[in-house]
């Protein structure tokens, strides 16, 4: 696809709201999953760590 402009390309004949509010919510809920993950495994060595701690 090809813009004459950053305007045209913001605004996407009448589409932009819809399209960029979808990239938008893209971004967010990915980053959510990231975050997410992270946690869960950040719980999930320190619940092994203990376990380890209270076998040894």
């Amino acid at each position: 696809m090809y813009f004459e402009s950053l305007d045209t390309l913001w605004h996407m004949a009448g589409h932009g709201s819809y399209v960029w509010s979808c990239y938008a919510l893209f971004v967010v809920l990915l980053s959510i999953n990231v975050w997410h993950a992270k946690g869960q495994k950040t719980k999930a060595l320190r619940q092994a760590k203990a376990v380890a701690r209270r076998n040894s």
